[in-house]
């Protein structure tokens, strides 16, 4: 119960930020960037229905289509994200109506336009879930054809932003090429920060204090190995284990107080799978 009621909390969160960072940031600039909300910057410039609004239909009917394809399980993992973006928008639209960007530079705006949802994204990715939009065709897509899917995606995004150039005007339209180059590379590297957790191999002639303090004190598991010193021809040994960033930081103090004379490697590695860490 726990779990489910952060990951709740996670999705709401992550969802908001997506829904902040696209109605104040890149609706009033008109960038182009990024699946949907891209579609409906150039969609609302039509003045036949407004960006949110836009967003809000084309959600709600994706997320309907994905419901029919692919099932009741695809709606109880994306349907909270995606009626939640497309209520925030809709509300936002309604409550702060945005004539113009909140300040006259657009460099400032387009960062934050890409690092809110992109972090957003991140969360969202990194606990099993999405906002819904263009994942849903994608998914719709490697269910019932062989097209490479990333590829897809990506040359739709292309064509989207690439379109900015003509609807509004050239600045417009780099500013919106820069966000979606950057914004591929920022949702990779929130993720591996979200992940980030240090791997350890501790080199010593006594590994029993050290494996105690990682099993009782932290709580976490090791493996210990026999090996030979290359220099010295000692028998030694060398514990493996996997730690979080606040684990790693007391292991290494604690070696440090009690055996100072150890020699440790320490890794940051973002893909751990199995107990205490990530499932497969």
């Amino acid at each position: 119960m726990r779990e489910k009621i952060e990951n709740f909390i996670a999705m709401s969160g992550a969802t908001l930020l997506i829904a902040v960072g696209t109605y104040f940031f890149k609706f009033p600039n008109n960038f182009t960037f990024g699946g949907i909300t891209g579609l409906a910057v150039l969609i609302a410039k039509t003045g036949l229905i407004s960006a949110a609004d836009f967003s809000f239909v084309a959600n709600m009917s994706l997320l309907i289509l994905g419901a029919v394809i692919l099932g009741k399980k695809f709606v109880a993992k994306t349907a909270y994200c995606s009626v939640l973006l497309s209520v925030a928008l809709s509300l936002f639209e309604r409550i702060f109506p945005m004539n113009q960007p909140f300040t006259n530079q657009p460099m400032l705006e387009v960062m934050f336009a890409i690092a809110l949802p992109a972090l957003g994204s991140a969360i969202l990715f990194n606990i099993g879930s999405s906002s819904g939009g263009t994942d849903i065709i994608a998914m719709i897509l490697k269910k019932f054809t062989s097209v490479d899917i990333g590829r897809a995606l990506v040359c739709s995004d292309i064509a989207i932003t690439v379109a900015g150039f003509f609807i509004f005007d050239v600045k417009t339209g780099l500013y919106s090429c820069f966000g979606l180059i950057i914004r591929s590379f920022l949702v990779d590297s929130f993720i591996e920060s979200l992940n980030l957790s240090k791997y350890f191999n501790v080199v010593c002639s006594n590994p029993e204090p050290i494996c105690d303090y990682i099993v009782h004190s932290l709580g976490r598991g090791a493996t210990i190995c026999e090996a030979h010193g290359a220099f010295t021809g000692e028998q030694r040994y060398i514990i493996f284990t996997a730690l979080n960033r606040q684990q790693a930081i007391k292991l290494r103090n604690f070696i440090k107080a009690n055996d100072p004379s150890s020699f440790i490697l320490i890794s940051n590695t973002s893909e751990i799978i199995g107990k205490g860490f990530h499932s497969i």
